[in-house]
C-alpha cells in the first residue's frame, strides 16, 4: 500500500526553517512526496533537503533564482532502486522547473506546479498552453499503456464548491471560465480529479492568502489536486487535505493506494 503525499511549500528553505518539513515527514512518513514552489537550486539546499538517509530526493529547479522549483522524494525502503526520474514534458521547455516525473514499472507519475497567470496577458496566454500542453503529453502516454497519477498546485479551482467566495471571484484568475473549462476537459478525457470522487460535498481548502490571514478563517482555494487515470480507481483507496499542517500557504494533500512495487 502506497501513500502519495504533494505539498506546495511556498520556498522549501522557509518550511525547513519553520520546522514544519521535519514535523510533516515524521508524522506522515510519505513513501512518494511531490513538492513545488521549492524555491531554491539544489546547491542551496541542507543535507537534511538532498541527502536524506530515508529518501532519494530529486529536484528541478527554474533558471531564474528563487521561483517556482519542483521535487519528488521517495522512500527508500518501498521504492524500488531502478525508478527513472525525469523532468520537463516532450515539446516544452521547462525553464521554470515545472514538472517532474517519475517511472515506476508500468506506472507514471507526475508532480506539477501549474502557471499562476496572473503577472501579465502575455502570462495568462502561456498558462492556457501550459494546460493544453499537459493533457495533451498525459493524454499520449496513456495511450502508450502508461498508468498514471499526477498531482499538484494547478492554480485553478474548479467549481463553486471549491472556494469560499465564488461570486466575489467571478473575475479573478485562477476561477475564470477558461481554466474552469479545462478541468471539464480534464474530466471528460477520463482523469478522475480523487478528492471530489471521495468527498464530492467536502467544503475543504488547501490554499489560504497569508496577508488577510483568511487561513484562519478558513476563506480558502482548493487548487492542489490528485488526478488518476479513470482504469486505475480500484487501486485508489482515499484522497484528503492535511488542513491542520502549518508551514505554508498551502496544506498537504494525499492519495492513499493499493499500489506496490
Amino acid at each position: 500500500m502506497i501513500t502519495l503525499y504533494s505539498w506546495n511549500v511556498n520556498g522549501i528553505r522557509a518550511v525547513e526553517r519553520k520546522g514544519a518539513l521535519d514535523e510533516f515527514l515524521q508524522k506522515y512518513n510519505p513513501d512518494i512526496l511531490f513538492l513545488q514552489e521549492t524555491k531554491a537550486r539544489k546547491e542551496q539546499l541542507s543535507e537534511m533537503l538532498t541527502d536524506h538517509p530515508e529518501y532519494y530526493q530529486y529536484y528541478h529547479s527554474a533558471e531564474k533564482k528563487g521561483y517556482s522549483g519542483v521535487s519528488v522524494w521517495l522512500k527508500k525502503s518501498v521504492i524500488p532502486q531502478d525508478h527513472f526520474v525525469s523532468t520537463g514534458m516532450d515539446g516544452w521547455n521547462d525553464h521554470e522547473g515545472r514538472v517532474i516525473r517519475v517511472d515506476i514499472g508500468q506506472y507514471t507519475f507526475f508532480g506539477v506546479y501549474f502557471p499562476n497567470g496572473g503577472k501579465s496577458e502575455e502570462a495568462w496566454k502561456e498558462k492556457l498552453v501550459f494546460y493544453d500542453h499537459f493533457l495533451d503529453h498525459i493524454n499520449t502516454l496513456r495511450k502508450k499503456r502508461r498508468k498514471i497519477i499526477w498531482t499538484g498546485d494547478l492554480n485553478v479551482a474548479h467549481t463553486e464548491i471549491d472556494l469560499a467566495r465564488p461570486k466575489e471571484n467571478q473575475n479573478s484568475i485562477g476561477f475564470l471560465p477558461e481554466e474552469r473549462s479545462w478541468v471539464d476537459r480534464v474530466i471528460q478525457k477520463n482523469w478522475v480529479d480523487c478528492f471530489r470522487y471521495f468527498h464530492p460535498d467536502k467544503i475543504s481548502y488547501t490554499w489560504w492568502q497569508m496577508q488577510t490571514r483568511a487561513r484562519e478563517r478558513n476563506v480558502g482555494w482548493r487548487i492542489d489536486y490528485f488526478f488518476v487515470d479513470k482504469k486505475l480507481l480500484p487501486e485508489i483507496i482515499d484522497c484528503d487535505h492535511l488542513n491542520e499542517q502549518m508551514g505554508s500557504d498551502h496544506c498537504p494533500i494525499f492519495l492513499k493506494t493499493k499500489l506496490s512495487f
